[in-house]
C-alpha cells in the first residue's frame, strides 16, 4: 500500500507536534523525492551508509533524527554532503528528520522508549515524564536498588558497557535520563535530588558534576539512547497507514 508523501507529512507534523518546538533544524521533508510513498526505512542519523542501505532495500523514504542542515553547518554542497545528498537525489529517495519533536513525544519518543527499555532489566519503577522546561524523565523504585543492580541492568538493556562515573553511594531510590547529548543536565538532575543520571554521551566537567554532587552518572551512547523513538515512528505509520518499514541500525560506539 502507498501513499502521498504530503499527505504523510501533514499527518506525521501534527503527531509529532512540530509547530511547539524551536529547534536546531528543520523537521520534516529535507530533500524531496518520490510523490508516492510505500516503504519507509527509518534510521538514527542519515549517514551515507544508512542511505546506500535504504536504497537497496528499495524504500522511498529515510525517515531519521538527525538529519542535515543544522544551525552553523557550512551552506556548500561538497565532500560528505555531496555524495549523501547525491545518493538520496539518485534514487529518488525522499529524506525526513525529526529532532526534538522525536525526544518529546509522549508515546513514541526517543525519551518515553528509552524508560520501557529499561523496565524489564530494572527492579519495578514508577515513571514520571519530563517536559519541555524540566526534560528529564525521572525513574522512582518501589523499593531501594543497589547500583551494581542497576548498572548491571543498564549494560544488559543496552547491550553495551555503559560508562559509569561511580559516586559510592551504594543504593538508588531515584533515577533520570534525557537521551543523545544530554550530559549537561546532570546539576539539573542533583538539583530534583536524584541518585544518578542517564544520558548519552560525556563531557570532561560532566565528571566532576557527578562527583561533586554525588549523584551517579552513566554514559550510555548517544545512538544507543536514541534508537527507540525513530523505530517506535516507523511502526506508527506502518500501522496508519499500511505502508511497509524498516529500521537500519549502523553501529556506532559513540
Amino acid at each position: 500500500m502507498s501513499i502521498n508523501r504530503n499527505q504523510l507529512l501533514a499527518a506525521l507534523d501534527e503527531y509529532l507536534r512540530v509547530g511547539e518546538f524551536s529547534d536546531y533544524c528543520p523537521n520534516g521533508l529535507q530533500v524531496e523525492g518520490k510523490l508516492e510513498v510505500q516503504k519507509i526505512a527509518t534510521a538514527v542519523t542519515a549517514s551515507e551508509a544508512a542511505i546506500e542501505a535504504a536504497r537497496k532495500w528499495g524504500a522511498d523514504m529515510l525517515l531519521v533524527h538527525h538529519g542535515y542542515f543544522w544551525k552553523g553547518e557550512t551552506q556548500v554542497v561538497t565532500g560528505m554532503k555531496r555524495r549523501r545528498l547525491a545518493l538520496l537525489m539518485t534514487a529518488d529517495m525522499n529524506l525526513v528528520a525529526y529532532h526534538l519533536p522525536l525526544d518529546y513525544h509522549p508515546s513514541i519518543g526517543n525519551n518515553t522508549q528509552l524508560g520501557i527499555l529499561l523496565e524489564p532489566f530494572l527492579p519495578p519503577f514508577e515513571i514520571i515524564m519530563g517536559s519541555g522546561q524540566q526534560p528529564i524523565w525521572r525513574g522512582s523504585f518501589l523499593e531501594p536498588c543497589s547500583v551494581q543492580t542497576f548498572a548491571e541492568g543498564l549494560n544488559r538493556a543496552f547491550n553495551r558497557s555503559c560508562l559509569w562515573i561511580d559516586v559510592g553511594k551504594e543504593w538508588l531510590q531515584t533515577f533520570g535520563w534525557c537521551t543523545g547529548g544530554a550530559q549537561g543536565y546532570i546539576d539539573h538532575a542533583a538539583q530534583l535530588g536524584l541518585d544518578a543520571f542517564i544520558s548519552g554521551e560525556i563531557s570532561e566537567q560532566t565528571t566532576h558534576s557527578a562527583v561533586e554532587q554525588n549523584i551517579h552518572y552513566f554514559a550510555a551512547g548517544h545512538h544507543a539512547t536514541e534508537k527507540g523513538g525513530v523505530q517506535a515512528l516507523g511502526a506508527w505509520l506502518a500501522g496508519q497507514f499500511g505502508v511497509q518499514h524498516r529500521f537500519i541500525d549502523i553501529p556506532n560506539p559513540a
